[in-house]
């Protein structure tokens, strides 16, 4: 019992020797007072003029052209692709809102400030009271679209600043990857100032008082004599296609009969996407020297032949015979000349196309202002469309001319223009081009073989044609 009584009194005093090395622990009261930390970064919101691009809505006209709606839409997509803000689009009969983009002539009081500039490539911007406006020509708003959307957005987060005054500007141009060449047969300088005494009357037009020709930047003269002197379609077409003078007749071949390449053929080896377009048949002078080679215009076998290797082994567009002369057949027309565009810009590629007017010849053989004015204007809705392409893809050259002269139309004592013959002249034709470094067309009087060599040394061949001429690529 002592024993036991003893060990009791031991463990005791163990117990209470480790109770007083073991240190005080206290359980932590949890700190309740919130942790500081910095305040969130503002995501930074696209603004021009101060306003946040998400306040604007789109205006375009209502009943106005096709033109500035389309460039409206083109501004809303190319908003929506580049920061995720769906704008809304009105028309100018939907009251007005705090922040506009107004597109094209409309009925808000902005456009009232700007006016259309006329017969030039030139657009005006101008920011007032926290709205934008864009004013253009016809299809030339395309321009002012493209322009507005390169400059002031440019990414998702941007504070832009549109000037408040009235700016005009011309056309973005990029380095050329695809090549337009369009000719009106028998189109000579006079041909494309018969809006100057005839009234346009035609369903299919734009109301337009002038050839679209004037509204690209670049102005030239052209020579066109063959080796035979006043030149045809086939040899016209030829030195346009090869940079060759060759005999009338002859498609496609130089003086010797020797098959020549063609600038579609060249374009094609070079991978790019081509076609050949005409108001003629296929097998028309034109559209032949562009897409075969035979001893004369007549052989309409061996032109449909090399017509069908061409598409077979490079794919080339074919699509002619289009002689409308309808608001139905225009439009028939211009959406041909779209979707053949839209097919050669499928790719990465790049194309090159060739559409001619071939009727504004024939109405000039036989004298006859009326119908070749109607074949002018309904080369100017095919322009305009290759236009409103080029200044949303300004990576496009254009070129406008002609093979030739019809019928010598000139100005008389009183200032009309009459015809002095029923046949092809000598007469230099107009040469409109736009496009990045083409500038060096401006104001010259050139040789037609040179237009063909200048699109190659664009495309990378600086030496097609012929060698032994006196006239080289302008880019020389």
């Amino acid at each position: 019992m002592k024993k036991l009584l003893l060990l009791l009194i031991t463990l005791s005093i163990v117990f209470s020797l480790c109770a007083c090395q073991t240190p005080d622990v206290q359980t932590p009261t949890p700190d309740t007072t919130p942790a500081a930390t910095d305040p969130p970064t503002p995501i930074p919101q696209p603004e021009i003029n101060g306003v946040a691009l998400s306040e604007f809505a789109i205006v375009y006209a209502e009943g106005g052209t096709d033109y500035a709606k389309r460039a409206a839409l083109y501004i809303q997509s190319e908003i929506l692709s580049r920061t995720g803000l769906q704008l809304p689009l009105i028309d100018d009969l939907d009251e007005a809102r705090a922040h506009e983009i107004v597109v094209g002539e409309t009925r808000r009081e902005i456009s009232k400030a700007l006016v259309a500039t006329g017969e030039s490539s030139e657009f005006a911007i101008l920011a007032n009271a926290g709205s934008v406006a864009l004013e253009a020509d016809y299809f030339v708003i395309a321009a002012a679209a493209y322009y507005f959307i390169e400059t002031y957005v440019p990414t998702d987060d941007f504070s832009a600043t549109v000037p408040t005054k009235i700016c005009m500007h011309e056309p973005i141009a990029k380095t050329a990857e695809n090549y337009v060449l369009l000719i009106g047969d028998g189109m000579g300088l006079y041909q494309t100032k018969l809006f100057e005494q005839m009234k346009n009357s035609a369903d299919y037009g734009d109301g337009e008082d002038i050839f679209y020709g004037y509204y690209l930047p670049y102005f030239a003269l052209s020579r066109t004599d063959s080796l035979s002197g006043t030149t045809d379609s086939a040899a016209g077409g030829t030195a346009l296609s090869t940079g060759y003078k060759t005999v009338n007749g002859y498609v496609g071949q130089d003086k010797n009969h020797k098959q020549i390449v063609s600038l579609t053929e060249l374009a094609a080896s070079f991978g790019l996407r081509t076609a050949v377009m005409s108001t003629e048949a296929s097998t028309g002078a034109t559209p032949a020297s562009f897409s075969a080679h035979a001893n004369s215009r007549t052989d309409t076998e061996d032109i449909l032949a090399d017509q069908a290797d061409l598409q077979a082994s490079r794919g080339t567009i074919i699509e002619c015979n289009f002689n409308h002369y309808t608001k139905s057949g225009v439009a028939q027309i211009t959406r041909t000349v779209s979707e053949v565009i839209d097919r050669l810009d499928a790719g990465d590629e790049g194309f090159f196309m060739m559409y001619e007017e071939a009727h504004i010849d024939k109405h000039c053989h036989q004298n006859d202002a009326a119908n070749a004015f109607l074949a002018v204007i309904r080369f100017n809705q095919v322009i305009a469309t290759v236009m409103e392409y080029a200044y949303y893809h300004p990576e496009t050259c254009v070129i406008i001319t002609a093979d030739h002269e019809t019928g010598a139309l000139r100005p008389n004592e009183q200032g009309k223009y009459v015809f002095h013959d029923n046949d092809h002249s000598s007469d230099n034709v107009p040469v409109f081009v736009y496009g990045y470094g083409l500038e060096i067309f401006d104001g010259q009087v050139i040789e037609n073989v040179q237009i063909a060599k200048t699109i190659a040394a664009m495309i990378g061949v600086p030496a097609f044609g012929d060698r032994t001429s006196d006239y080289p690529s302008l880019l020389q």
